[in-house]
């Protein structure tokens, strides 16, 4: 498969995501929509595939949004009173979710959506000095969800989302959860679901052909934060980390020396930005070292509405093509 095929296989992948998985399948005109309310976009845009016209979907944290620095305001707290369903990522993801719930006084049903994956945990080397500046991101599975928001040793990487295995978990949860609070339309839901599976399943296939001609010391880039240890688990692809876990963290001024350092040393085949973070250290590290900027890719949030990162799938399809473009070229 040619580099050009494999790159217009991804794109015409990118615009199926967009489509609906069952368009042509409705569900049952009685009944009101389903009152969901995800916790962010990532996480809205699973369930509006899964549920499709029979929910009514709140997103707490929309695209281009950080769910590390989010404040919920009263409209948020409103929302979720009101609502049958809420579906959360947990492993400490969402911080302030636990006391939203508190003062909401919401009492439905809640779905984790990662319930069952193969949990990433950090090791005491990966955390010491500011969550893992500088170091690789190719992980290892792990079954232990860990605790504690602020990332102490040990502790658990949230952002299992990023390896399409796990993305299929998610959708599974998603639709049985829903199918429990709305059991008249759970056929709907599983049907959906079950689409919305089958496309990652191909996608993911598409991933693994396009990386498997590229030599592994060639797969190495530098992101802004440390997002992508389950993509690199999955893939095969080594991301030096300029911040932490938290978009919020930036290195000591040695850190980063440590990380210009060592991209010279390596063969680094391209610095990319990562959509809701500050651009300013990784385009320093460009400047001094040479690297060949990326792009943007898409971590913690999705795009605005008619981008290609705009879905699920069109965020997993555009970082996997910006990522074979530069390991390629």
């Amino acid at each position: 498969m040619t580099r050009r095929t494999v790159l217009g296989a991804l794109a015409g992948l990118a615009l199926a995501a967009a489509i609906s998985p069952a368009s042509a399948a409705r569900g049952p005109a009685a009944g009101a929509p389903l009152k969901v309310v995800a916790s962010f976009s990532i996480l809205g845009d699973m369930v509006r595939e899964i549920g499709g016209e029979n929910v009514a979907l709140t997103t707490l944290v929309g695209a281009n949004g950080d769910v590390h620095s989010f404040e919920p305001s009263p409209q948020d707290a409103k929302a979720l009173s009101q609502a049958e369903v809420l579906v959360l990522n947990g492993l400490d993801f969402e911080g302030w979710l636990p006391r939203l719930v508190q003062s909401s006084g919401f009492k439905g049903r809640q779905i984790l959506a990662s319930k069952g994956i193969a949990v990433r945990r950090l090791s005491a080397d990966e955390v010491a000095g500011g969550d893992s500046h500088g170091r690789d991101r190719d992980g290892h599975d792990h079954d232990d969800p860990g605790h504690g928001h602020h990332h102490a040793v040990g502790d658990v990487d949230p952002h299992a989302w990023q390896d399409l295995r796990n993305g299929k978990i998610y959708a599974q949860n998603i639709a049985d959860g829903l199918a429990q609070a709305d059991p008249p339309r759970g056929g709907y839901y599983k049907m959906r679901a079950k689409l919305y599976i089958d496309k990652m399943s191909k996608l993911d296939a598409e991933i693994r052909s396009a990386l498997a001609d590229i030599p592994a010391n060639r797969r190495v880039v530098i992101t802004s934060h440390d997002a992508f240890g389950y993509f690199a688990q999955a893939y095969g692809i080594r991301f030096i980390a300029v911040a932490g876990l938290s978009s919020e963290a930036e290195p000591s001024a040695s850190e980063l020396a440590a990380i210009v350092d060592r991209a010279r040393k390596e063969h680094v085949a391209g610095v990319f930005i990562e959509s809701g973070t500050n651009s300013r250290l990784v385009k320093q590290l460009a400047r001094e070292t040479g690297i060949k900027m990326g792009g943007t890719l898409y971590s913690d949030a999705l795009a605005p509405a008619d981008a290609p990162a705009a879905s699920y799938l069109g965020m997993f399809s555009w970082n996997a093509g910006r990522l074979i473009y530069v390991l390629t070229r």
